[in-house]
């Protein structure tokens, strides 16, 4: 029999961002305020709906541009200035997350250090940097003294989604340099365990850890005093994916 495609119920895709960055010692995400209904006035996730000569790969690129000037770094190909890692996270689908209609959406997590400064576009209205630990938080009040509110659709499950893979992640492979600038120090990758992790690590245990472990870390050869003190050496990302042995986190 000939295909009829009114004999099935409408539905759309949509790709879903949970970015990530290191801001003031904390682990932030980007969010943006809805302009439209639904949800108006909440804060989410950035995203969209996939256009119909897209991919996903290629639609959570383009909100991954539009939202924040990065491109989507290529693993094969050399770092770029305004790179960011992109994986695919996860797929929502349940009937009712969203109220407009039957509504798929495939998340996907970005990384990158020194993002800039967030610029709504499309439906919203606003956005801005936020601590993970608020966004997540059921009440109370933020830092900036907003009350907080939890984000709309299903976006608070798709952030601690992100934020427990990106946690993970680093404990077996080398993705905590995607939050560090392409030469950076010991101290600097550490503080971003610490942020991601939220917990304090000793300086002495971890600089013998990242600089014993095979292929993580290249020394430089150049030194920096940013971080105040005395020079400290540079350091970029190795080669190795997969670290052997694991940063195992550590139990809180």
């Amino acid at each position: 029999m000939p295909y009829d495609p009114s004999d099935y119920p409408p539905f759309a895709v949509t790709v879903d961002l949970v970015v990530l960055t290191v801001r003031r010692h904390a682990l932030c995400a980007l969010t943006v305020r809805r302009g439209e209904q639904p949800f108006q006035g909440r804060w989410a996730l950035p995203g969209g709906f996939v256009r119909p000569n897209e991919d996903l790969a290629q639609a959570a690129a383009r909100e991954l541009s539009e939202e924040t000037g990065l491109t989507a770094h290529d693993p094969s190909a050399p770092a770029q200035d305004n790179g960011a890692h992109l994986e695919q996270l996860a797929t929502y689908g349940d009937p009712k997350r969203d109220p407009r209609m039957r509504v798929v959406s495939v998340a996907h997590l970005a990384l990158a250090p020194d993002l800039p400064a967030p610029r709504p576009g499309g439906d919203a209205n606003s956005a801005r940097w936020a601590p993970v630990e608020e966004l997540l938080a059921q009440d109370g009040y933020g830092r900036d003294g907003e009350p907080v509110a939890p984000l709309a659709f299903d976006h608070a499950q798709i952030l601690a989604d992100g934020v427990e893979r990106a946690r993970s992640k680093i404990e077996y492979s080398s993705l905590a340099t995607a939050f560090c600038p392409p030469e950076f120090t010991v101290g600097e990758l550490r503080r971003v365990y610490e942020a991601v992790w939220a917990v304090a690590l000793d300086p002495r245990n971890f600089h013998r850890k990242v600089t014993g472990t095979p292929g993580f870390l290249v020394p430089t050869g150049g030194t920096t005093t940013r971080q105040g003190g005395r020079p400290a050496q540079l350091f970029r990302a190795g080669g190795a994916t997969l670290l052997n042995p694991p940063m195992l986190r550590p139990e809180v």
